[in-house]
C-alpha cells in the first residue's frame, strides 16, 4: 500500500516554504522534483527514521550531500 505524507519543505534556491507529497516506500531513494516556485530542480533524499516517521532533505543540485 502507497502511503502518501504532505511535507513542508523550503527550496535550497528561492527560499519558498512548498507542500510536496511523499511516497513512504522510497525509503532510502533519492530523486529530483522541480520547485512550484522558481522551477528549479531540488533533490530529495528520503530516509526511514527508527521512530517508523519518514525523514525528507532537500538540496540544489550542486550542494555536496
Amino acid at each position: 500500500m502507497n502511503e502518501l505524507t504532505e511535507r513542508s519543505i523550503g527550496c535550497p534556491y528561492c527560499g519558498e516554504v512548498i507542500e510536496v507529497l511523499i511516497d513512504s516506500t522510497d525509503i532510502d531513494q533519492q530523486y529530483i522534483e522541480d520547485c512550484q516556485v522558481c522551477c528549479k530542480p531540488i533533490v530529495f533524499k528520503i530516509y526511514g527514521s527508527f521512530d517508523g516517521n519518514v525523514d525528507v532533505h532537500v538540496f540544489s543540485e550542486d550542494e555536496a550531500y
